[in-house]
């Protein structure tokens, strides 16, 4: 019996985008992960960062990385449910990488 090399392949895996809410293959999405630091005066806070290799620890939401998707998860608060974490969450990390990301492309 021959085989289609379209069952052959294996495909991509598919993440919705907290944005957006649209389904996409995984390598048109960013990954983030929310990631606790010190914010100086002893206490701590979360910042949510980039994941461009898909490596770091932890819980992980997708994204598109175009602004529109970053600022509709803003106001959505998709961040805190997406990554299950509360409080404020800093996203200046995230914000700069799409923006330097934008500057070359």
């Amino acid at each position: 019996m021959e085989q289609h090399p379209a069952s052959v392949r294996r495909s991509a895996p598919v993440r919705t985008c907290i944005g957006c809410r649209k389904r996409e293959s995984a390598d048109e999405l960013l990954r983030i992960v929310a990631r606790d630091a010190d914010a100086g005066d002893g206490s701590r806070i979360v910042v949510v960062v980039p994941d461009p290799r898909r490596r770091l620890p932890g819980r992980g939401a997708w994204l598109h990385p175009v602004s529109a998707c970053l600022s509709a998860a803003v106001r959505r608060r998709a961040f805190g449910r997406a990554l299950r974490v509360s409080g404020h969450l800093d996203i200046s990390a995230l914000e700069q990488h799409l923006e330097n990301r934008h500057e070359h492309s």
